[in-house]
């Protein structure tokens, strides 16, 4: 009897401990720095991020290249840990609002479809230009590929508006 008195006073300490914790933690201020902060994003990116809006018909053939180079791409997206420039090319035509991809990049990024979604895994799991993106409020989903103008420029494509 005086076994299990001990080990349900035991729990009950601990479960009185987490609650309190679990309550003080509520009360004290997030450290984490928002995107929203242009200083914030600079310090965490380190790289000028620069925007461009171009209809679709416009930069269609510079997307399919980009789409059929993603494999090789996706390699430096791997380990890339600083850039000078990122440019995000939005083709708000092409974003879902806007009924999706003209037929031609709808196309390529069916037959590429595997090296798309390796790309935004990849994306997702790079700080730098996770943050780079998040910071334009674009979302993963929507970036359709990407180039390296040269080794540190990385231009964005994505079938988004920019945010206002």
């Amino acid at each position: 009897m005086t076994k299990t008195r001990t080990f349900s006073r035991t729990w009950m300490h601990g479960l009185a401990s987490t609650a309190f914790l679990a309550a003080s933690l509520i009360s004290l201020p997030l450290g984490a720095q928002g995107v929203a902060d242009q200083e914030a994003v600079d310090r965490i990116v380190g790289s000028e991020v620069n925007e461009e809006q171009v209809r679709s018909e416009a930069g269609d053939d510079r997307v399919i290249v980009a789409i059929e180079n993603l494999a090789e791409n996706i390699d430096i997206v791997r380990k890339i840990t600083t850039l000078d420039r990122v440019d995000i090319v939005y083709m708000p035509d092409s974003s879902l609002i806007e009924g999706g991809p003209p037929e031609k990049i709808a196309t390529k990024l069916s037959e590429h479809s595997e090296a798309v979604d390796n790309l935004r895994h990849e994306l997702e799991g790079n700080a730098l230009l996770y943050h780079a993106i998040n910071s334009k409020n674009v979302l993963i989903r929507d970036v359709l590929a990407i180039e390296f103008d040269s080794e540190k420029h990385l231009v964005i494509f994505a079938a988004a508006k920019p945010s206002q």
